[in-house]
């Protein structure tokens, strides 16, 4: 199985990183979440009131390492499994891009699940602190990523693998 970068991305509480961990495990590859990042790199570091500008400036820098350490990876045939978020059309369609100068097969996955399923997997995981537990995403919180996210195009979609997680377990 040659090298391909997988686009993973949905809705919070879509079940991506246990997706993308399971990923990781069937392909022999490397999957890389941006809520790791995030909270490792600059978690103890965050401003007392949020900042959308302050965290978007340190996910871009995330975001750079991560393309760089792609490259790397499928320079030495990895797979690379993104958990980056991609809640914006924009930011999906500059990975597929980028991937596709350099040669690189890219496969998305589009992970859906109703907002009250979604909505109580998040608040759960808040209170278990579980193998996909980061940081606590408060109602708030949640209800601005909801309001964040682009729904995918239909063209998006055209050689996507969508799973809805409310109908299949993800391992």
């Amino acid at each position: 199985m040659s090298k391909k970068i997988h686009i993973v991305f949905g809705r919070q509480g879509a079940g991506k990183t246990k997706y993308s961990q399971s990923l990781a495990k069937q392909t022999g590859g490397v999957y890389f979440s941006i809520d790791e990042w995030m909270w490792t790199l600059y978690g103890e570091d965050l401003p007392p009131s949020m900042s959308l500008t302050w965290i978007n400036k340190r996910i871009e820098r995330c975001e750079k390492q991560i393309w760089k350490m792609t490259m790397q990876l499928t320079a030495l045939n990895i797979h690379v499994i993104l958990d980056l978020g991609f809640t914006k059309f924009e930011k999906r369609t500059t990975i597929i891009n980028q991937a596709a100068e350099m040669n690189i097969p890219v496969q998305i996955h589009y992970l859906e699940a109703s907002y009250h399923v979604r909505k109580k997997r998040v608040l759960d995981r808040n209170k278990e602190k579980g193998d996909t537990f980061v940081f606590e995403v408060t109602e708030g919180m949640f209800d601005f990523m909801e309001g964040e996210f682009q729904i995918p195009r239909e063209t998006e979609l055209k050689e996507a693998i969508v799973i809805n997680t409310e109908e299949n377990s993800i391992q």
